[in-house]
């Protein structure tokens, strides 16, 4: 019988041997089955602690490797203990980094299948970086069932995308700011996001895209900053500590479910922005907190000399297609899908789950076939970041039927656009009807394209036309990180400026890019703050600016009342919440069955030169009761167009909808209060956007729009 030392208490050898599945920590009667996948080690101990800040465990279970192995998992039966129990694990074996091997025995490991991570008060990742036991400043895993949750029959809401419209959001970044008028303890919280669904049932919005909220290390980052945004994954199961207004262990997990629960009664999806593609543990110099210690040959990408591949610039590269890791993925989608209630994920780097071991692109990568061919996937919103930091770019070419992309052409087409540039007009008509150019030959549908102008990466939408460059010098990095290729315009002056005028024309250049976001055919999605023309003072890569740079100031919907309206008015009539528009559901429906016809300033003669500023679409609706006539002027001075003659259309009238040069509330009119436009040409404004609507008068027995 073996004594440990630490603790002076006997490792009695009567523990039932367990089993290997499932994998992680299992509770059932009279006890929890623990197992863990752990290859080419000598030797696994697993450690029970009372408290997150212990620095020797109540109780060191040593696996006989005899009668608790089997092949390469190790497993045991702990009876009289269950949720809420932490614990960890040490493993020895080799250190031979060119052999790929870099088992530590020194280091306390969490589950790769956790459910909940504790993080105690004095965590380090330092402790974790360098030689010795961290057991008191390392983070532990918590036991959890996940049966044990009152759901009161809530289920993922499989809304189609042709009814969506996405909101890009950080959790604890919607709510930290003084000014959301949220209580003190839950700011930046998921409870506190609960307090905010009626703000976002107002501004329409179906569904919020989560940055990461797997448990990440907020201490990955350069010294004295933060990793706020979150792209550095410890746990691919457990729900962010951090962001939990809950100190008890199993509280996080609560609490996320609470507010997925909340989102759908409300309506609204809850999208995870989720990052398989590396983990926080970085490279050689990195930590070791759990995949490098149990089998960092499998997990990561290496290259012969046994350094890892770096294609995510973060350090690391997982070895996603490997089969135990392939495995792991695919539980864990299954696990927030299944027991957390999650309607999608957005992967992050997507094209690093394309390459091979050794980074090398595959034809049909397994796992991408794995996730797009699984049934419980199915009608799951998969949305790929479709390129990676090692020069990969898949947009337009990402493998499957179900996956949509981030339409990153989108996003710098309609930028070059609307700020002026040239030699870009038939890109930014390509984009506004979700980019045959790009997804043609796929025949797919135009919700393929998540047509975005903004995210978390880069500048606010107020940023974009406040800031010719980037101004990261609050990052510590002399302003050499973040993307040169802005495509930003300061409308004549760099930040903010007292200039009405200057003013004025941001505004409408807001307005411009909203409209255009939210009436391209595809699925848009729009950034948190947009809307109220959100700052982050010229910042375009805020990861580690967890402070007002990066949160939401809940002050700016006072100030900026009209962009909220006009962002509010265009979701609205995107999801036709106003009246239907005959047997289309959405405005995007009706848009892709519609009959299209391409102009210049005068009807019929589109100006495609590489000079040309403008353009206008006529989009007749299949049984041609309702006509749209889009009228856009990037141009920086004003343009008189031609207008389809009332003899063509139906009800024999224009009405205006949209005009962005109109001050609130003119600039967007509900359906029903359309005013008519009787001249037979419109004169637009420099840098202006314009809808007008023809519509058939409403029948008898039958709906049309109000």
């Amino acid at each position: 019988m073996k004594v440990t030392a630490k603790t002076g208490k006997k490792n009695a050898p009567a523990y039932p041997k367990g089993n290997t599945s499932p994998l992680g920590a299992t509770v059932s009667h009279g006890g929890v089955n623990f197992s863990v996948f752990a290859r080419d080690c000598t030797g696994v101990e697993l450690l029970l602690f009372d408290a997150a800040d212990d620095a020797i465990p109540s109780r060191v279970i040593t696996l006989d490797p005899q009668q608790n192995r089997t092949y390469h998992y190790w497993h045991v039966f702990v009876p009289g203990i269950g949720e809420g129990q932490l614990y960890g694990y040490r493993v020895a074996g080799p250190f031979e980094p060119q052999r790929g091997r870099r088992f530590d025995p020194g280091k306390v490991l969490i589950d790769p299948y956790g459910r909940a991570v504790a993080v105690p008060k004095g965590y380090c990742r330092g402790d974790a970086c360098l030689p010795g036991d961290n057991a008191a400043t390392a983070m532990k895993s918590v036991v959890a069932d996940p049966r044990d949750y009152d759901w009161e029959g809530d289920l993922p809401l499989k809304r189609p995308y042709s009814n969506t419209v996405i909101y890009e959001m950080h959790v604890a970044g919607f709510t930290k700011d003084p000014s959301s008028g949220v209580s003190a303890d839950k700011r930046g919280t998921y409870a506190g996001l609960v307090e905010k669904i009626p703000y976002l049932k107002d501004l329409g919005v179906t569904a919020v895209e989560l940055l990461p909220v797997f448990q990440f290390d907020p201490h990955d980052a350069p010294f004295g900053l933060v990793n706020y945004w979150g792209y550095s994954p410890i746990s691919f199961f457990a729900p962010h500590a951090g962001f939990s207004s809950r100190t008890e262990p199993l509280g996080p997990l609560d609490e996320f479910r609470d507010m997925v629960k909340a989102l759908h009664k409300a309506g609204i999806e809850v999208i995870l922005d989720v990052v398989y593609n590396h983990t926080s543990e970085g490279d050689h110099k990195g930590p070791t907190f759990c995949y490098r210690g149990f089998a960092n040959d499998v997990y990561y990408s290496l290259a012969p000399d046994g350094s890892y591949i770096n294609h995510t610039g973060c350090g690391n590269t997982m070895n996603a297609n490997h089969h135990v890791v392939r495995r792991l993925i695919i539980d864990s989608l299954h696990y927030w899908v299944k027991e957390m209630h999650v309607d999608g994920f957005r992967f992050d780097l997507a094209s690093i789950l394309s390459r091979d071991g050794q980074g090398r692109p595959l034809k049909n990568p397994p796992i991408l076939w794995d996730i797009e061919s699984d049934p419980a996937l199915a009608g799951i919103k998969l949305i790929a970041e479709a390129w990676d930091a090692g020069g990969l770019y898949q947009v337009g070419s990402f493998i499957g039927d179900s996956w949509k992309e981030w339409n990153g052409e989108f996003r710098d087409d309609v930028r070059r656009f609307l700020k002026g540039d040239e030699g870009v007009v038939s890109r930014f008509a390509a984009r506004m009807l979700a980019s045959p150019d790009i997804y043609g030959h796929q025949e797919r549908e135009p919700e393929q394209s998540i047509n975005f102008v903004t995210c978390h990466d880069g500048f606010t939408l107020n940023d974009l036309v406040s800031y010719n460059k980037k101004h990261n010098e609050a990052n510590g990095e002399s302003n050499r990180d973040g993307s040169d290729a802005n495509l930003s315009w300061n409308c004549g002056v760099e930040g903010p400026a007292g200039d009405p005028a200057v003013e004025e024309l941001r505004n409408r250049q807001v307005k411009n890019f909203m409209a255009v976001t939210l009436l391209a055919l595809g699925t848009p999605m729009i950034l948190m703050g947009d809307e109220m023309r959100r700052s982050q003072q010229g910042n375009n890569n805020a990861y580690c600016q967890d402070n007002r740079i990066g949160w939401f100031d809940w002050s700016l919907h006072e100030r900026h009342a009209d962009i909220y309206r006009f962002t509010k008015e265009m979701i609205k009539a995107r999801l036709m919440q106003t009246g239907t528009l005959e047997d289309a559901r959405t405005l995007t429906q009706l848009l892709g069955q519609a009959r299209l016809e391409w102009h210049g300033v005068n009807l019929g003669t589109p100006d495609w030169s590489h000079e040309s500023h403008s353009i206008a679409l006529t989009v007749w609706s299949r049984s041609r009761h309702v006509v749209f006539h889009y009228l856009v002027n990037a141009y920086w001075e004003p343009l008189t167009f031609t207008l389809p003659p009332p003899r063509r259309l139906p009800g024999g009238t224009w009405y205006r909808w949209i005009d962005t040069s109109l001050p609130s509330p003119d600039d967007i009119v509900p359906w029903d209060l359309t005013p008519a436009h009787a001249s037979g040409s419109y004169q637009l404004p420099p840098r202006s956007l314009v809808v007008l609507i023809a519509k058939a008068r409403k029948a008898k027995g039958r709906s049309a729009p109000d």
